[in-house]
């Protein structure tokens, strides 16, 4: 408190302004316990909800597919480092949020890494390869967040 008369009002304003802080993140953070200990509780008694993703089987590539798609897409790396994703199961899950609507994170993890698919349409996107894909494999009509024209 030796410090001059504006930098103690300061300090002692700063001091509120974070204790009122702390009050109010401690308040939503018990709210937010409560609430998820809740739903625990609700599921618990209900069992799990009916709403499950459901891979659909069309979003499988099949053999002939595949083998009209692979020419057109870039060489796998690989020989360093992490092994990448395969183009086929990555191409899959991206066709799956293509012909479902849904978003990217409700991919199912059979194809792997939301974000990795993500990453590589958007790639395929700004290289023009997804149209071409889109064209080989006749879905040229799929509407959904995947399928933006360049």
């Amino acid at each position: 408190m030796a410090e001059p008369e504006g930098r103690r009002r300061l300090l002692l304003g700063w001091s509120a302004w974070r204790r009122t802080h702390q009050a109010v993140a401690a308040r939503c953070r018990k709210a937010s316990r409560a609430a998820k200990r809740a739903a625990r509780h609700a599921l618990g008694r209900e069992g799990p909800p009916e709403t499950a993703v459901i891979v659909p089987e069309e979003a499988r590539l099949t053999d002939e597919q595949w083998a009209l798609a692979c020419p057109l897409l870039p060489p796998q790396r690989g020989g360093v480092g992490r092994p990448p994703n395969d183009h086929r199961v990555v191409l899959g899950g991206i066709l799956w949020v293509a012909r479902t609507g849904s978003s990217w994170r409700e991919m199912p993890e059979e194809f792997g890494k939301w974000e990795t698919a993500y990453r590589r349409h958007e790639s395929w996107l700004g290289q023009g390869l997804w149209w071409r894909i889109l064209q080989v494999l006749g879905e040229e009509d799929l509407s959904g967040p995947a399928t933006k024209e360049p």
